[in-house]
């Protein structure tokens, strides 16, 4: 259960156990829980686990010592373990010297033996303020440090002119300005990323950040973590306090890509997040208040969508307060030729290749392919295209389209020299990962099944690659 103080935990370090008393009466007014120890290496083994708002470090241990050399020394050992840590010495009378040199070395600030208790609250309360702010610039940063990463597919704009585009617009249009949920429905490669971009780019918040999580790709036991964070010590390899998605993209918008693959029983987590507006960090005991606006997609059919067994009926009520389905592109042929124009001339551009005429009758047979993987696969096949043409003009054997009997236009095996009995493993699985996408047709769902993957390891291989 959430403290109802201020703050979390102050951890005192004092040889004196009348003095931790003390300690511990007056503060537990401003804190959830205080830490009293005589032993300055038990607090150590604490700070490896928890990270106290204010840390009140006696200057002397020894019996007569006066010149603060040990509690020099275990400054310094707790600022190792936690740089960020805020430390108070405690220091007698006449040890203001010793205090001033402890603050040089790291100290936040200091009290005297015997303290007056307005003066200490003062002082500690001011400390732990200022470990807080410390806390927020983290945050600010990890806002930052996604802003500057590159959107995934940000060289594709949203196009399309056809009835069926022109309505997804439509309802872009109108969605965008509110603070409304979205939930995108499309087929693998529709562009559901696209449209959420521009949801984005089009609201109030697009002076914030838009910071994505592919649900499908993240483990289940790393899920609180990635959403919500953690503090150092929650758990083996939490060395450092972590901000959660949902606390980063505060005052923007978060896109939850693959929602639907999100497994059942982490629904009910995601819900309360979203019902509350507020998440609990794994490892903390206090919950941290988050104002974000919900964007999401799935590659689930509507009936999927709606099975219990598959998603639960009031997570999919929060999630589409508005409701965008995207066309396949075999619903929007007319798009075609507007796509492979902006398809072919960009990656012209980008590989410094001439610009070629796209015959007629090529193009008639490319609006009249399916695109099983839709425009991510028109996408790879211009690019292919560009660098393997020849010539003033595009033909059918650069573009790799099945025809009749089965037969792909592709180079010819008998053409083409024996590939090279290469065993070097970055080529080898970049090589392997293009032949499962061709085969495929750059459906990215089948292709990761064949090559035994995630979704998402795909993805990130794909991104590792260039593909």
């Amino acid at each position: 259960m959430a403290s109802d103080k201020p703050f979390d935990l102050c951890l005192v370090v004092d040889d004196d156990e009348d003095i931790l008393l003390a300690a511990r009466l007056l503060l537990r007014q401003l804190f959830g829980e205080v830490v009293t120890t005589t032993q300055p290496d038990e607090a150590l083994a604490l700070m490896r686990t928890r990270a106290p708002d204010v840390i009140l470090l006696d200057a002397n241990f020894a019996r007569g010592a006066t010149d603060g050399a040990e509690g020099f020394r275990w400054l310094g050992r707790m600022l190792e373990v936690d740089p960020q840590a805020v430390i108070v010495l405690i220091t007698a009378h006449g040890g203001v010297q010793v205090a001033v040199n402890a603050m040089k070395q790291g100290a936040t600030d200091f009290v005297t033996k015997p303290w007056a208790n307005e003066r200490l609250l003062a002082t500690v309360r001011t400390a732990a303020q200022l470990r807080a702010s410390r806390r927020e610039t983290g945050v600010e940063k990890a806002k930052v440090a996604a802003i500057a990463a590159p959107p995934a597919g940000g060289e594709t704009p949203l196009l399309g002119q056809s009835p069926a585009m022109s309505h997804v617009l439509s309802l872009i249009e109108r969605a965008a300005p509110t603070d409304a949920n979205v939930l995108i429905l499309g087929e693998n490669g529709t562009g559901k990323e696209l449209v959420a971009r521009e949801i984005h780019r089009r609201s109030r918040r697009a002076d914030g950040v838009m910071l994505s999580v592919d649900l499908g790709a993240v483990a289940d036991n790393l899920f609180e973590s990635e959403l919500f964070g953690h503090v150092k010590g929650a758990f083996t390899d939490a060395r450092s306090d972590r901000v959660g998605r949902m606390q980063a993209a505060d005052g923007g918008t978060l896109f939850l890509d693959e929602v639907g693959n999100l497994p059942l029983h982490l629904q009910p987590k995601l819900l309360t997040a979203l019902e509350q507006r507020k998440v609990t960090p794994v490892g903390a005991n206090r919950p941290v208040d988050f104002n974000v606006r919900i964007v999401a997609a799935t590659n689930l059919a509507p009936d999927r969508l709606a099975d219990e067994a598959v998603f639960r009926p009031d997570l999919l009520f929060r999630l589409n307060t508005v409701e965008i389905e995207l066309p396949p592109l075999r619903r929007r042929r007319e798009d075609i030729p507007l796509l492979l124009d902006h398809f072919l001339r960009f990656y012209a551009r980008k590989y410094g290749k001439p610009e070629r005429a796209l015959p007629a009758d090529l193009l008639a047979e490319l609006v009249a392919y399916d695109w099983p993987g839709n425009v991510r696969a028109l996408r790879h096949a211009a690019e292919r295209a560009v660098v393997l043409a020849d010539g003033n003009a595009f033909a059918a054997a650069d573009f790799p389209l099945p025809r009749a009997g089965g037969a792909s236009v592709r180079l010819s095996a008998e053409a083409s020299p024996p590939p090279p009995q290469d065993l070097n493993l970055e080529r080898a699985e970049r090589q392997m990962i293009e032949r499962a996408l061709k085969k495929h047709a750059y459906n990215i769902s089948a292709a990761a099944t064949e090559l035994g993957l995630t979704r998402g390891s795909l993805y990130r291989r794909m991104e590792k690659h260039g593909l």
